[in-house]
């Protein structure tokens, strides 16, 4: 993947990135909207990571850090892209920001329907952890 260019996303790039999971992305989030992307990128530069192949966006992933656990969300490769190591490259860079800052384990948020997440997932060396379950409370604005 020599013509891969994996970066932190920018202010520039928001639009392009809520575009892209309306192609990309399973499922959505409440935060899918310019407001909620442009948080994260004002409050973590680097936590959005792009690739990109010839200027077009390819992938994304968010490599969150609060200083306590590392989470990943929104790991995202274009549809036409699939099975190429972008989602590969994606994942190394942002285990890499996490051993940066410290992190000692990484977390995904994966769709439990989403059967072709899995095995990407489980290629990269994650697996389920049963012993939890996530919770979840909408916050009123």
């Amino acid at each position: 993947m020599t013509d891969l260019c994996v970066r932190a996303a920018t202010a520039a790039d928001l639009d392009t990135v809520l575009a892209f999971w309306k192609t990309a992305a399973e499922g959505t989030s409440v935060s899918d909207d310019r407001d909620g992307v442009e948080r994260l990128v004002a409050r973590d530069r680097g936590a959005l990571i792009l690739a990109e192949q010839d200027g077009e966006l390819v992938g994304t992933v968010i490599a969150g850090f609060d200083g306590w656990r590392c989470h990943l969300y929104r790991l995202a490769v274009h549809p036409g892209r699939r099975r190429r190591g972008i989602g590969s490259a994606l994942l190394a860079a942002a285990e890499e920001r996490f051993v940066r800052l410290g992190g000692r384990r990484g977390d995904a948020m994966v769709l439990t329907d989403n059967e072709r997440a899995h095995h990407a997932w489980r290629a990269a060396g994650y697996a389920p952890e049963e012993r939890w379950r996530r919770w979840v409370k909408p916050l009123a604005r």
